[in-house]
């Protein structure tokens, strides 16, 4: 924690360096972790029944954690990578910048309408609850939608092809690895109610009316 507040600081001296897209990224950042860590620290107390913490996952997992906090962060702060810059137009940069409000917006959603039942990992918690409501009740994982928004930005906002760009093959790599296992697992817990909500809830975008 201690580390990643210094490189914040950092990051934010040197914003001039990076560009006001990268400082951009910086904000949104702070403001993704001011969303989750309340949810995180509060779901510490719940009673997991099943979890799947294989190999894969782990890989996915840190995977993500490197490529979406720890080389843009790394890079802000240092400049290590600096070998690695490209150039984009600021119209370009714009796209980025205005992409981060469906994402906030999406993430402090999805995470406000799944409650206890949210987890960083594979789990089934006691007494877990198909959630169907709020933004629930017109996609299934709005969170992953979310990232993806975040995932497609950072390049645009952070022009560099390791600190901006590897977050996204290592978010496909998640997207089309473990939401099928996450499905399984709750197609396995609510059997034919999950079966029926995927009728009318898409996995990424609202389904049309028929």
């Amino acid at each position: 924690m201690l580390l990643a507040l210094i490189l914040i600081v950092l990051a934010v001296l040197r914003w001039r360096d990076n560009g006001w897209g990268a400082l951009v990224w910086l904000i949104v950042f702070i403001a993704m972790c001011a969303i989750r860590t309340p949810h995180s620290l509060r779901n510490r107390a719940n009673l997991v029944i099943e979890a799947r913490k294989d190999t894969t996952e782990i890989v996915l997992l840190a995977a993500m954690f490197v490529t979406m906090m720890v080389l843009p962060l790394l890079q802000l702060a240092t400049g290590l990578f600096a070998f690695a810059d490209y150039p984009l137009p600021e119209w370009v940069t714009w796209i980025g910048a205005l992409a981060q409000i469906p994402f906030l917006w999406l993430f402090w959603r999805s995470h406000a309408d799944l409650g206890r039942n949210w987890s960083p990992g594979l789990e089934v918690r006691e007494d877990h609850a198909l959630v169907t409501n709020g933004i629930y009740g017109h996609i299934r994982h709005p969170m992953y939608a979310a990232i993806w928004v975040s995932a497609l930005a950072q390049p645009l906002l952070i022009h560099n092809w390791i600190a901006g760009v590897l977050v996204v093959p290592a978010f496909a790599a998640m997207w089309f690895i473990r939401v099928p296992n996450e499905e399984a697992m709750m197609r396995t817990r609510f059997g034919d109610a999950w079966d029926a909500y995927c009728t009318h809830a898409g996995r990424l975008l609202p389904r049309r009316a028929p």
